[in-house]
């Protein structure tokens, strides 16, 4: 059986090709064009440039597998988070895409959340799709992206593969974000996470935010604040960029303790673009806890995980 996956995320294009039998997942992906120094897109722009970009990316995908798309069945993120309420325009565009082609094609169509997406990815990159066996206990999940810092609880699921309870998040300014605009203080491109990273890696400071949790969850916007100052005062843009990454990484670490002590969870897993940084990855490996990461390829948006989604719907456990 092949599947087609689809994602129309506020930052990339995404489609995914898993072939059941083989085991494999083709992706074909495109950010979304920014302008130089912006911060992101409307979403009136982010939905023309998926429908410009699909048509492309599908015709690549075709290219890379080496045969025509002709899906078994469809998965498409329709929502951010699987919860009432839930919506930004520019899953629109990957919304009609799949209902078009599994019309037209006559295969069934899985509607699921890009949240739910980020997880299946990273469970899969990760080689932990036993996780959602249906004897497994409920595991812990952080979603960390520009738009996302979510704690979340993850319950094994018949159907939905895995039911998700909110735990904790931020309170305010996104760990993406708060990186996204110290990156472009620091005059990097957006999305500014890779080269955050690397400029981060020029500096040995082991400096960082003073925080505390309410609740659990975290507050962020002070991290902005005082990496402006920082600047100001003129302290070397490394040392700035490893500050930002000390920080985020103290922070989903602090929360990772207490959705565990909350929960009793013993397993967490990390998804989500802003968890592919190798620096914040390491701190969050020193801890008591089974811990699982999705390899980069999965980690920052996709559409890998809708397309697994799917292969579970339709009966097929991926464990590949």
């Amino acid at each position: 059986m092949n599947i087609l996956g689809i994602d129309t995320s506020n930052y990339t294009t995404s489609l995914a090709w898993l072939d059941t039998e083989r085991g494999v997942i083709e992706q074909q992906k495109q950010l979304l064009p920014v302008p130089e120094g912006a911060a992101g897109l409307r979403q009136s722009d982010a939905v023309f440039h998926h429908v410009r970009q699909l048509p492309v990316l599908f015709r690549q995908l075709s290219e890379r597998v080496g045969t025509a798309l002709r899906p078994d069945a469809i998965g498409v993120s329709v929502s951010p988070r699987p919860q009432e309420g839930s919506y930004m325009p520019c899953f629109l565009a990957g919304m009609a895409a799949a209902r078009m082609l599994g019309d037209s094609h006559g295969v069934p169509v899985y509607e699921t959340s890009h949240q739910t997406g980020h997880i299946l990815a990273a469970l899969y990159s990760a080689g932990c799709m036993d996780w959602l066996n249906a004897d497994a206990l409920p595991f812990l999940a952080f979603h960390v992206s520009g738009g996302t810092t979510d704690c979340v609880r993850c319950i094994p699921h018949a159907e939905k593969a895995v039911q998700i309870e909110p735990v904790s998040g931020s309170l305010d300014l996104k760990a993406g974000q708060a990186i996204d605009r110290i990156g472009l203080m620091l005059g990097l491109k957006f999305p500014c996470g890779a080269a955050l990273e690397q400029l981060a890696s020029e500096s040995t400071s082991e400096q960082r935010m003073r925080f505390q949790l309410k609740d659990g969850s975290c507050s962020l916007s002070g991290l902005q604040n005082q990496c402006e100052t920082m600047y100001r005062k003129g302290a070397a843009p490394s040392d700035i960029a490893r500050y930002t990454l000390n920080s985020v990484a103290a922070v989903i670490r602090a929360m990772t303790e207490a959705a565990a002590e909350k929960t009793q969870a013993s397993s967490v897993l990390y998804a989500g673009g802003v968890l592919s940084d190798r620096l914040i990855q390491n701190a969050l490996r020193r801890t008591d806890l089974r811990t699982a990461f999705a390899e980069p390829a999965f980690s920052c948006d996709n559409a890998a995980g809708v397309a697994v989604y799917a292969a579970r719907r339709e009966g097929f456990s991926c464990r590949f």
